[in-house]
């Protein structure tokens, strides 16, 4: 029996997709079961029969609004990952928990490993730095798989907003000196069913996202291209056009640098990663693709 936490997420809901379709026993809950509550945890592991996983999409992700509201994302992405972690350990269970490249600073310009020391520039990233010390120090049966750029069918995300910009306006600007990698959730979440499957993949941190190096402004280009072919992208004539990240204050700071390197994960699997082009079709030629989210 596997456990999902999150599964109402966009990443949760690829997962319970594919968990399905390989016809994985699993339970899912969301916000029904509350993370940070021990006894609510407890009460619900103890319910399933013969639990192996448990998978952690649980999280505050509203990177800008943590910044005011630092109480409760720690609460979401350290506090909770540890009290899941605990439970994992006590049924017998192993855990795998989400994490992101915000865990790094941005600076340098070659892909982070695994190995290298985490430096967090703003709330989200060090709630989540310490969510993955907190399950680190509670459990040895856990995978932390650190990802980045997601976007997937199911909730809002950058690929269904600037399409729908680009139809609804003349030109868009984004930012072109950040980079990394975007990240398709079913790529992921199918990383996610290999580790279930292979059973004796070693524990630890892995990097996951799709292969690439691009710039959210690079992403756009693609997202627009490709947009246009398939015919979600109506209005050709839109303008993407570059800025900095100077242009387009935010309250938390964004790392500039945060492409993370896959070759752990793909030699503990046996694996090729996709490209992010490639994975960005899927996306959009796909009949789960949600036509109302760009309306």
């Amino acid at each position: 029996m596997i456990w999902l936490i999150g599964c109402k997420g966009m990443l949760g809901t690829e997962i319970a997709r594919q968990l399905k379709e390989n016809n994985i026993d699993f339970a899912g809950t969301d916000i029904d079961v509350d993370i940070t509550s021990p006894d609510a945890l407890d009460k619900f592991a103890a319910s399933l029969k013969n639990l192996r996983y448990i998978i952690n999409c649980s999280a505050y992700t509203a990177v800008d609004k943590a910044e005011s509201d630092a109480d409760f994302a720690r609460r979401l992405n350290e506090e909770g990952p540890r009290n899941i972690a605990a439970v994992a350990k006590k049924y017998g269970a192993k855990m795998i928990h989400i994490s992101t490249d915000y865990v790094f600073d941005g600076t340098g310009n070659t892909p982070r490993t695994e190995d290298m020391p985490v430096a967090p520039i703003g709330v989200y990233g060090v709630t989540k730095a310490d969510g993955e010390k907190a399950v680190a120090a509670t459990t040895d049966e856990y995978y932390i798989l650190r990802t980045a750029w997601l976007y997937g069918w199911a909730g809002k995300n950058f690929v269904y907003t600037m399409i729908r910009a680009m139809n609804t306006h003349d030109s868009v600007k984004v930012v072109n000196d950040q980079k990394g990698t975007p990240t398709f959730a079913g790529d992921l979440a199918s990383v996610i069913i290999k580790i279930i499957g292979k059973n004796n993949v070693p524990y630890g941190i892995y990097h996951c996202t799709d292969l690439g190096e691009i710039t959210w402004w690079d992403f756009t280009n693609e997202i627009k291209r490709q947009g246009v072919e398939k015919g979600w992208v109506k209005n050709k004539d839109c303008a993407v056009n570059p800025c900095s990240t100077d242009e387009y204050p935010t309250p938390a700071k964004r790392p500039a640098y945060s492409v993370l390197c896959k070759d752990k994960i793909q030699k503990a699997l046996g694996i090729s990663l996709p490209d992010w082009k490639v994975s960005l079709g899927v996306f959009l030629e796909s009949p789960l693709f949600d036509k109302s989210r760009i309306e």
